[in-house]
C-alpha cells in the first residue's frame, strides 16, 4: 500500500472540496482522511494501489467544480490507522 500527505492549495475550502475527494476516494477503493488547515489549504492522507492513488491525485489537480487549485505539494507518508476515507474536522 502507498501512502502521501498532500496539501492542496488555491480556492478549496468553502466549496465542497472535502466532500468531494470522499466520494472520489471511496469510488477509487482509496483510503485515508481529508481536513481544512487554518492557513486555507486543504491536507489529506491517501493510500492504496498506486495507480488509485495516482488517480486520485490526479482528480485533486482539477478538484470538483467550483475550485481553482494553484499548488499541489506531495509527500510520502505511513497509510492511516483506520479503514474508509474520512472526512475530518478541521485542523
Amino acid at each position: 500500500m502507498r501512502a502521501r500527505r498532500v496539501v492542496i492549495a488555491g480556492r478549496v475550502q468553502g466549496i465542497g472540496y472535502r466532500d468531494w475527494m470522499v466520494r472520489e476516494a471511496a469510488r477509487l477503493g482509496v483510503q485515508g482522511w481529508v481536513r481544512n488547515r487554518r492557513d486555507g489549504t486543504v491536507e489529506a492522507l491517501v493510500a492504496g494501489e498506486e495507480a488509485a492513488v495516482q488517480a486520485l491525485l490526479s482528480a485533486c489537480r482539477r478538484g470538483p467544480l467550483l475550485a481553482r487549485v494553484s499548488e499541489i505539494t506531495e509527500e510520502f507518508a505511513d497509510p492511516p490507522e483506520e479503514p474508509g476515507f474520512l472526512r475530518l474536522p478541521s485542523g
